[in-house]
């Protein structure tokens, strides 16, 4: 992910004592080693003093199109000259707050000048406040590894707002009738929509070299139906040339809507399951928030995948997991079985699909909730996805998970009451703590079980 470091500082220090300036910019230059250490590619912008600094600055991180802004007072700073430039922008923010020395001795030389950043960090949020622009603030020194920890966590987090803002999802065969939960306003956070347009058909050879990769990449069932193979690989292929030709981050299929007269031989399904394992975001039934949401989370824990709770097991305190034909085949025990599935639920042919079982783990199940005039909750729970006791079905999509912080009971009561959707986002390695931020910065209220 590609980020900005912007630095803060006085027009007034490079009058009265310039010969501080190089000690600043080394100062900028540490820190911005450390935001690589961290495993993100730095811009470091020039140190800004007035406003029309800022303003080219900002300009020149968006067009190099820079995902997040992180500031850094190198000493005190104007609020006026910096506040409405950065609430104007539509790059999160990320405040460090820190200077150069663990230990402070005000009777050093230049102490008090190369450290005394803080009070520009208390006026310039007292403005974002004020200009309503969300940020997130973590203080401390900079060489701590709890502060850069802290400043991984909450930069992905601001990564994952950006993400979402604006982005391009797909829509193939519109909404299933009637699903109310996770409908939500249009035009919510920027979001662009785009359904689905006939493509062309792929080539001989295109699909015969995706048929070979799927037998490597999958376990072929003993029945499996070679036609019925090079149906799904073709309506696969054609779904995938859509979704790269518009560029689109994250979709959902609906499956009532692939019919023949859409121009669809059979559902892509096993494009879907595809699709989630090379990090796209996905949903079933016209689901287009879940799918988004489902983006950004797989760019943090690429370990990721929509998935449904189905029943509880109240003995066991066991949830059992599933989606009709979905799922993200990186995340099974055991290489996914490839098999025709017997549909009927449209007027096309039956589907080759890839079906497996979630791997054991600890996890995080994550949902987006809309809510009551146009707010949202993100709600995330850590659980443990477990073996299964006894082989289950091999042409079912399948998994079993514990809540690690409530019973089943507790759990579902608790899901359903603030209102959670009956689709979820699972990433194994889930943070918490960077889904805490993310709320944050998107103005969610944010409810951890």
């Amino acid at each position: 992910m590609k980020i900005a470091l912007l630095p803060f500082y006085l027009e007034l220090y490079d009058q009265v004592k310039p010969e501080i300036r190089d000690k600043m910019q080394a100062f900028a230059q540490q820190v911005c080693e450390q935001l690589r250490g961290l495993g993100f590619e730095v811009k470091l912008a020039p140190i800004c003093r007035v406003e029309s600094e800022f303003i080219a600055a900002v300009e020149s991180i968006e067009q190099e199109q820079c995902r997040v802004i992180c500031t850094l007072h190198l000493a005190y700073s104007p609020s006026l000259e910096s506040a409405a430039v950065l609430a104007k922008s539509k790059l999160p923010l990320v405040l460090l707050d820190t200077s150069p020395s663990a230990k402070f001795d005000e009777r050093q030389p230049d102490a008090i000048m190369l450290n005394h950043g803080i009070h520009g960090v208390q006026d310039l949020c007292n403005l974002l406040l004020r200009h309503d622009k969300p940020f997130l603030l973590l203080a401390g020194h900079w060489q701590s590894p709890e502060f850069l920890q802290e400043a991984r966590k909450s930069i992905l987090a601001a990564g994952m707002q950006s993400r979402l803002c604006g982005m391009r999802i797909g829509n193939v065969g519109g909404q299933f009738e009637g699903m109310g939960d996770f409908q939500f306003e249009a035009g919510s956070f920027g979001l662009q929509l785009c359904s689905y347009q006939e493509q062309a058909e792929p080539s001989e050879s295109e699909i015969e070299a995706e048929i070979a990769a799927d037998l490597q990449r999958y376990q072929p069932s003993d029945s499996l139906n070679r036609e019925a193979l090079r149906r799904s690989v073709k309506a696969g292929l054609k779904l995938r040339r859509w979704l790269e030709s518009e560029k689109l981050e994250a979709f959902t299929v609906c499956f009532p809507g692939i019919t023949k007269s859409q121009g669809w031989d059979t559902v892509p399904f096993l494009e879907c399951s595809k699709a989630m394992s090379r990090g796209l975001g996905y949903a079933g039934e016209g689901d287009l928030l879940t799918a988004g949401v489902n983006r950004c989370l797989a760019e943090v824990f690429p370990e990721t995948s929509f998935s449904e709770m189905f029943c509880p097991d109240w003995q066991g305190q066991r949830i059992f997991t599933s989606h009709m034909a979905e799922i993200n085949t990186s995340l099974c025990v055991e290489k996914a079985l490839l098999h025709e599935m017997q549909y009927g639920y449209s007027d096309t042919c039956n589907p080759v699909i890839a079906t497996g079982c979630f791997k054991p783990g600890q996890a995080l199940i994550v949902n987006l909730a809309p809510g009551a005039q146009g707010q949202f909750s993100l709600i995330a729970a850590e659980v443990e996805f477990l073996p299964e006791e006894n082989p289950g079905n091999p042409t079912a999509n399948r998994g079993w998970f514990r809540p690690l912080n409530a019973t089943v009971e507790e759990f579902l009561c608790r899901y359903s009451e603030i209102g959670g959707t009956h689709h979820l986002a699972l990433c194994y390695g889930g943070e918490p703590e960077i889904m805490q931020k993310w709320a944050k910065l998107m103005k969610w209220k944010y409810n951890k079980i």
